[in-house]
């Protein structure tokens, strides 16, 4: 069995040993677990942790689906009551949505207590093999050299594709172009045909073109090396030191939500991310196992919102 990387923190695995006496008798009920749409990724990773959770409370953790914008799903959660029985399983769009829009019915620190992230995946930087690169460096200087001429395609606006994107052009002291599409298998095809040279796009779904010849790997946008794609090295190792961005998802309950609850559900999340057999669905479909406290998970998205939000703003990205 092939292993996934589990971010789990010495904080984490100490935690586990131990239950708060206010969280014995949590859950009464069946909790509910709002998240994206049915059939994504986010979907998959929050029915993974749901049946999970399920067996240990003796109680059903529904997953509730909400398509949409992160508004759909989040809004009824900041509402709900701070007992633990609702909660929220969403990605960076949850935080980071707030930098696109004028305005949003949340915010994502006052609304929501921070649970545990529960996994990542980076994403992969192709290039159509007619774009003369072999390297980020020589993508680097191709841009320099061609302002305005360089393309890149993602999943649409806001997506942690068009972020990646925008992140490099940040970085690099470039200006690559900016194509969106509805979703990452269509943006796929146009690069394969042509129709567009660079994308940043998820590993599972590059990978397979990657294999036959018709893209080209250039790095993995995480800081090491992923065993999702192994032999590809990091941008922060071949031309853009410093260089991070990977999709994440993240489990929170309303804002106020007692400490023993929470500290029940992060310490029960993080046992379910260390069995063997999710480590194993969860690599095999192209995303990480990464536990960590709820401390944790609030720092990363202060980290995150300072970051990407600066992005944002700067290359001026809307939501759809």
């Amino acid at each position: 069995m092939r292993n996934s990387v589990v971010a789990v923190s010495s904080v984490v695995l100490c935690a586990l040993s131990a239950l708060p006496a206010g969280a014995q008798n949590y859950p009464t009920k069946p909790v509910r677990m709002i998240t994206a749409a049915a059939g994504g990724g986010v979907d998959f990773a929050a029915r993974q942790i749901a049946a999970g959770l399920s067996e240990v409370f003796g109680q059903q953790v529904i997953v509730e689906n909400r398509g949409g914008s992160a508004l759909t799903a989040a809004e009824p959660v900041a509402r709900s009551a701070p007992d633990g029985y609702t909660l929220l399983f969403y990605g960076s769009a949850l935080w980071l949505t707030p930098f696109m829009r004028e305005s949003t019915p949340y915010d994502p620190v006052r609304d929501f207590a921070p649970i545990s992230l529960t996994n990542r995946s980076p994403n992969v930087l192709v290039v159509h093999p007619s774009l003369p690169v072999k390297t980020v460096k020589d993508l680097i200087a191709l841009a320099k050299a061609r302002p305005g001429a360089l393309n890149f395609a993602s999943s649409g606006l806001g997506a942690s594709s068009h972020l990646a994107g925008e992140l490099f052009n940040s970085m690099a002291g470039i200006k690559i172009i900016h194509v969106p599409y509805r979703a990452n298998a269509a943006a796929l095809i146009d690069l394969i045909a042509g129709q567009v040279q660079i994308m940043f796009s998820t590993t599972t779904a590059a990978a397979p073109h990657m294999k036959t010849g018709k893209l080209r790997a250039l790095a993995v946008t995480s800081m090491q090396p992923s065993t999702l794609m192994p032999g590809v090295p990091t941008m922060d190792a071949t031309g853009l030191p410093g260089y991070e961005a990977a999709s994440v998802n993240a489990m929170f309950a309303p804002g106020k939500t007692p400490e023993a609850v929470i500290t029940r559900l992060n310490q029960e999340t993080n046992k379910v991310l260390l069995r063997p057999e999710v480590k194993e669905r969860f690599f095999n479909a192209g995303l990480e196992t990464a536990g960590t406290t709820p401390a944790e998970l609030a720092a990363m998205l202060k980290t995150e919102m300072s970051r990407l939000g600066k992005i944002i703003k700067d290359a001026g990205v809307r939501a759809e």
